[in-house]
């Protein structure tokens, strides 16, 4: 079956909904993670439509931007399938992996379990958006937004967070490397999803030992 015309009524409706959208999480966004989604999907055997439809769909109404609540996003995406009238078995599915597919899902304890390799695939390309040169683009970008600061050495990343007091942090950008972006290397689900991976994360690593010689020239802190 031609699902292009599904896809195609998708990317409009998710570049509409998304046009005033805050930087890091705007249609840009979503289109990388639906080309890395592809991209990884090419080793990985899986429902090429529910993971298409999962990562343009997976970021339509951010809890962050409404005030914390998760229903929103995946209540917006299966109105929209429905209207598509997309089999209810695919719905579904993309509407479990848009539930379950977030970081700080993974920091709560007792969580609903639900796995897929699609939702591990879209998970990873999600992911991937976050860490490397984009990610701590993204990363700044945000905590502009928010009118976080820069970094501040007096406030020490916060470890080991509930998935309550992760969505509560307002702590500086810097970090949010710690707390998250660190991370997500040895989160990863696929072989293709962790090689890209090492790359990004080591790239990071460089940042921070480059952002702290800047910060103070006279104390480089070396970070691994």
């Amino acid at each position: 079956m031609n699902h292009s015309p599904l896809i195609q009524k998708t990317i409009s409706f998710v570049k509409e909904t998304l046009k005033n959208a805050e930087g890091g999480h705007d249609w840009f966004h979503i289109e990388r993670v639906f080309n890395t989604t592809k991209f990884i999907s090419e080793h990985e055997k899986v429902d090429v439509l529910v993971v298409q439809l999962a990562a343009l769909l997976h970021d339509i109404a951010d809890p962050k931007f409404y005030n914390g609540d998760e229903s929103v996003g995946p209540k917006m995406a299966m109105d929209f399938l429905n209207t598509q009238e997309v089999n209810e078995g695919t719905i579904d599915h993309v509407i479990n992996i848009i539930k379950h597919m977030s970081f700080k899902n993974s920091l709560e304890k007792n969580q609903k379990v639900f796995s897929s390799t699609e939702l591990k695939v879209v998970q990873d390309a999600d992911r991937l958006d976050a860490i490397g040169a984009i990610g701590i683009a993204r990363a700044f970008n945000y905590g502009g937004f928010k009118n976080r600061e820069l970094y501040n050495p007096e406030i020490s990343p916060k470890l080991n967070m509930t998935k309550e007091e992760y969505k509560k942090s307002n702590t500086p950008t810097i970090n949010h490397f710690y707390e998250k972006l660190l991370l997500l290397k040895d989160k990863m689900n696929t072989p293709t999803g962790k090689r890209l991976a090492a790359e990004r994360h080591q790239y990071m690593l460089g940042f921070l030992n480059q952002f702290y010689s800047e910060w103070n020239p006279q104390s480089l802190k070396t970070n691994s």
